[in-house]
């Protein structure tokens, strides 16, 4: 076979009414093929073409507006989702929320997994990832909506032990991303932030009977790329789209330091460390649950701040880090830019990544928490009454050896200060987290007892940790009343045996 060089719109029409369309990305852009998502909505909304399509991705990918999963997000081009994040494309959110599609979510390396077991030809993904959480079909089976029906995956009992089996499906159009193309193909994503599972999603549609279709920022001769470099081989690429005003990140040019080239000397900026007062207590306080030669893994929003407090203390080259997207140690960005690092020891696909975490390569997680309730399950998926899906969070919080979750104790205009050593509640959220009872179960405290995973929840007021028979109060900040400050404004009484103050380190 030989691989064809198009133009977006060319490629837009590579993909067909009904079918299966697995695509990669990130966050803020990373290795999304934006330029081929352009031309796909462009051609949808002037002919109606390609409708009913089935789109698969494993991390979300988007600005909020109008990019990433967006572009898709248009009723009638498509009729079902599998994806593991959602928060990046409101307009898709309110097709779920709306009954337009039908969307079923899976934790991010299930996806990633999934499609590399389709490529190879086997039955599916037998695991235990989603044990006890929404996903696991006796809690809905990762269904949506109302109009979600089909049953993605089932539960089996295979040597006295439960297992999930995620089903398999065809993927016809895998459409992925790289830096580098060679006139046989060959792709190398050697200047991006991330790799992810451009792989995995090629060998899907490939081994599938389906199309793969590349965009790149510049095809070069055969024999141009290292062959260390190339991440698909050429056999697998169908098409590649050329795009020379291709960026690292929406609206940002290519960085060497992300995508490891160059290094670059790492100052400490007052910025990185949060800066506000609640953020950055939780930030501090979860930082001494760090311990020299761990590894451990962050989550997206809060525990993004710790990054800054590492940096403020020096201590990264004790540590070893890593996120889900791929990069390990270096400097890791924060907010939009989450999953990136400016001199990362190492980039590897986020599907060897799942694959070190769902073994259990992580000795400390540091991860979000939307709603905690009496038996101390979380849920960070669907919040607001919207679907906002976990991403890696199901796989790193059920495999780590110990979970740090880090969040407010409550939210929407709360507001709090700190004078003379004390903390003060000025005004309470709106918004109570500490629940009777989560929406929906993104964490299964039930999974964490059984292994004996030991699992703390950090808040700027007090810290809770997880014991057998109860969600217990082991600390408070200084200042604090619990009887004034945190019972009121929960809905059970935690288990108080003995508490202590929280260092007054933490709120400077």
């Amino acid at each position: 076979m030989s691989t064809r060089f198009v133009s977006a719109a060319d490629a837009a029409e590579m993909v067909g009414d009904g079918q299966t369309v697995a695509i990669s990305g990130n966050g803020a852009g990373m290795i999304s093929a934006e330029s081929i998502f352009a031309a796909l909505e462009t051609r949808f909304l002037e002919s109606g073409h390609p409708k009913d399509l089935t789109l698969v991705h494993s991390l979300g990918l988007g600005d909020r507006g109008a990019l990433g999963t967006n572009r898709f997000a248009h009723e009638g081009m498509v009729r079902k989702v599998i994806a593991a994040h959602f928060t990046w494309s409101p307009k898709m959110q309110h097709l779920v929320r709306d009954e337009k599609v039908e969307a079923y979510c899976l934790p991010g390396g299930v996806i990633q997994q999934l499609l590399r077991e389709i490529g190879a030809g086997r039955p599916g993904l037998f695991t235990q990832t989603g044990l006890g959480t929404f996903v696991d079909p006796r809690h809905g089976g990762g269904r949506c909506n109302r109009r979600s029906k089909e049953q993605v995956l089932e539960r089996l009992e295979i040597d006295g032990h439960e297992v999930l089996h995620y089903k398999p499906f065809r993927v016809d159009v895998a459409i992925i991303r790289a830096t580098f193309a060679d006139t046989r193909g060959n792709l190398s994503p050697e200047e991006e932030a991330v790799d992810l599972d451009i792989h995995s999603m090629a060998l899907a549609a490939h081994n599938s009977g389906g199309r793969v279709v590349a965009q790149v920022r510049q095809v070069l001769e055969a024999g141009s790329l290292h062959p260390r470099r190339v991440r698909v081989p050429g056999i697998m690429v169908d098409a590649v789209v050329e795009e020379p005003l291709q960026t690292q990140f929406y609206g940002l040019a290519y960085d060497p330091t992300i995508g490891g080239s160059l290094r670059a000397p790492l100052g400490v900026s007052p910025a990185e460390v949060p800066s506000k007062l609640e953020r950055r207590i939780i930030a501090r306080r979860a930082a001494m649950e760090l311990r020299p030669g761990a590894s451990l893994n962050f989550g997206f929003g809060i525990p993004g701040g710790i990054f800054g407090v590492i940096a403020e203390q020096g201590n990264a080259g004790e540590l070893w880090m890593s996120v889900e997207q791929g990069a390990h140690n270096g400097r890791l960005l924060d907010g939009r830019l989450f999953g990136a690092a400016r001199n990362a020891d190492a980039i590897v696909s986020s599907v060897d990544q799942f694959d070190f975490y769902s073994g259990g390569g992580v000795d400390i997680a540091f991860l979000g928490m939307g709603e905690i309730d009496e038996a101390g399950n979380v849920n960070v998926s669907h919040l607001g009454g919207n679907i906002i899906g976990p991403g890696g969070f199901i796989e790193i919080a059920q495999y780590a050896h110990k979970v740090v979750f880090c969040g407010s104790f409550d939210a929407q205009g709360t507001e709090l200060a700190w004078s003379d050593g004390r903390l003060a509640v000025v005004r309470p959220g709106k918004v109570r987290k500490f629940v009777k009872q989560v929406d929906s179960i993104t964490f299964a405290a039930s999974y964490a007892r059984k292994t004996g995973q030991e699992v703390l929840y950090i808040t700027e007021r007090a810290v809770f940790r997880l014991n057998q028979d109860a969600l217990a109060l082991t600390e408070a900040a200084p200042g604090i009343e619990i009887g004034r400050d945190i019972l009121p404004y929960m809905e059970f009484r935690p288990r108080i045996d003995q508490f202590s103050t929280m260092p007054v380190s933490v709120f400077g």
